[in-house]
């Protein structure tokens, strides 16, 4: 089972672990992207990234943390743009599924997400929905995303 139970998804972090979520396709400024969404433990608070990446990949390189930054004039984007921070990993999850579109039912591990993005491109790079059926979430009050 790729996807954690919410008790997992608590314990990873609590643990230090981080849990992340491919949030699918984007198009900026004529150039195709995917978004991911990572919950990080750091120094007893819960920091949330959401990374936008030029969609570089195919099926022999699917590490999501070496694509460029789908951004090239922001610094921030080589590591992430920080959402928000929070204090305990259910605000965590609950602020970075408000922030970002994801949902509680498809968390995974950390470096997890890529085999999400390796089952899109397998799949064709579906625009609407993942390759099992899930929509992709709405980019929630950030343009580009």
């Amino acid at each position: 089972m790729r996807y954690l139970a919410e008790a997992f998804i608590l314990g990873a972090l609590r643990r230090g672990r981080p849990v992340e979520q491919f949030l699918g396709p984007i198009r900026a400024a004529e150039r195709l992207g995917v978004r991911y969404v990572e919950v990080r433990p750091k120094a007893g608070k819960y920091e949330i990234f959401l990374h936008r990446v030029e969609d570089v990949g195919h099926e022999t390189f699917l590490d999501l943390a070496e694509f460029p930054p789908l951004d090239q004039d922001s610094e921030e984007e080589d590591f992430g743009r920080l959402v928000t921070t929070a204090a305990d990993p259910l605000a965590a999850l609950e602020a970075a599924e408000n922030g970002t579109g994801a949902v509680r039912q498809r968390w995974v591990n950390a470096t997890m997400a890529q085999d999400e993005y390796a089952d899109f491109v397998r799949a064709g790079r579906p625009q609407h929905s993942s390759p099992d059926g899930h929509p992709w979430p709405a980019s929630q009050g950030h343009p580009g995303q």
